[in-house]
């Protein structure tokens, strides 16, 4: 069967930008530049995480500051109109936070920032503790595989796996991480598995599964 998958721990960032509770406004968005971040964890003094605050939540002190609002856009706002009058962290920070653990994979990490539509996540031990980050660019790290380490795992844990008998005779390659496989196999409608199971492999941008049954490459030949 195809290797385990790759958890959040094989990618995330350390160290990390954190604030605390009584951060100040200003302190915030100069550890966010001098981090080149868009986003910090709000920690307490056991590195608990207790919030985040992100860009987006610092700006609406910027867009208030010189407009007069409505009634109808004040009540429609409020929780803007909050974090536009806050000065510390405490006060504008998003919560709950949004994170995961080490042991999290890469699959699941993305489907929480696609979910609630976040860049990066806090990293936390069974105790909710700050370990690290997880970004966007992080998730994608695996698309730098090799490519020959994605033909090794290839051969040995899809081809191997589904025509034991076969794998010396199936070629696989891989290019800009597009897999290919050729051969000729006793089953021909295992080259959709085949296909799946590769797809799965991290680092696999595209599948190309050129797969024949035995029956039909003696028909060419006999045709020949």
């Amino acid at each position: 069967m195809p290797d385990t998958p790759h958890i959040v721990s094989d990618v995330m960032t350390y160290p990390v930008v954190a604030v605390r509770r009584d951060t100040r406004f200003k302190d915030i968005v100069r550890a966010l530049a001098e981090g080149n971040v868009s986003a910090v964890p709000v920690v307490e003094a056991d590195r608990r995480v207790v919030g985040v605050v992100s860009e987006a939540d610092l700006l609406p002190k910027e867009e208030f500051r010189d407009r007069d609002l409505t009634r109808a856009e004040q009540l429609r706002r409020s929780s803007d109109l909050a974090k536009a009058g806050a000065v510390t962290a405490e006060e504008v920070m998003s919560v709950p936070a949004i994170m995961v653990r080490q042991d999290f994979t890469l699959a699941q990490a993305a489907r929480i920032m696609a979910v609630e539509h976040v860049r990066r996540l806090p990293v936390v031990d069974d105790e909710g503790r700050l370990r690290a980050i997880v970004s966007r660019g992080d998730l994608l790290k695996v698309f730098l595989r090799p490519d020959e380490d994605i033909e090794e795992e290839v051969r040995r844990t899809v081809v191997s796996y589904l025509f034991p008998a076969l794998s010396h005779t199936i070629h696989v390659s891989a290019h800009d991480g597009i897999v290919t496989l050729r051969g000729q196999v006793h089953d021909p409608s295992l080259a959709w598995v085949a296909e799946r199971l590769v797809r799965a492999v991290e680092g696999v941008v595209d599948v190309e599964a050129r797969l024949s049954g035995e029956e039909a490459a003696s028909d060419r030949a006999g045709d020949a």
